[in-house]
């Protein structure tokens, strides 16, 4: 389990690719980012897997408990909960497959992300 917080979902799926040595594969479309949220980073250009989400977590399953976890954490009200993407053997690194299924490779941050304003 990892805490997005500093660097964002991008930051831990490195940190998790680095760690194991395989790919971690991201959906773009199953990840959840609010509206409003989404609307700011359009406008100011920030990349919204790159900001800091608090209260958000990051779990890495075996496939076949992945589904069981999902509808026990939705069933406690955590709506958003996702299978956002999966950990692959390959090369370490982070692809994300994006909204028209095409695929990028996300860049690890090069310098520090975004200052906590809290």
């Amino acid at each position: 389990m990892r805490d997005p917080t500093r660097g964002g979902i991008a930051t831990v799926a490195h940190e998790i690719a680095d760690a194991t040595g395989t790919t971690v594969h991201l959906n773009e479309t199953c990840i959840p980012i609010l509206d409003p949220v989404r609307a700011v980073c359009d406008m100011l250009g920030y990349d919204p897997l790159y900001l800091a989400s608090e209260g958000r977590v990051v779990a890495i399953l075996d496939p076949a408990s992945a589904k069981l976890a999902l509808n026990r954490l939705q069933g406690l009200g955590y709506r958003d909960a996702a299978i956002i993407g999966t950990v692959n053997s390959g090369r370490s690194r982070v692809v994300l497959e994006t909204e028209l299924g095409g695929e990028r490779i996300l860049a690890e941050l090069e310098d520090d992300p975004l200052p906590r304003i809290c």
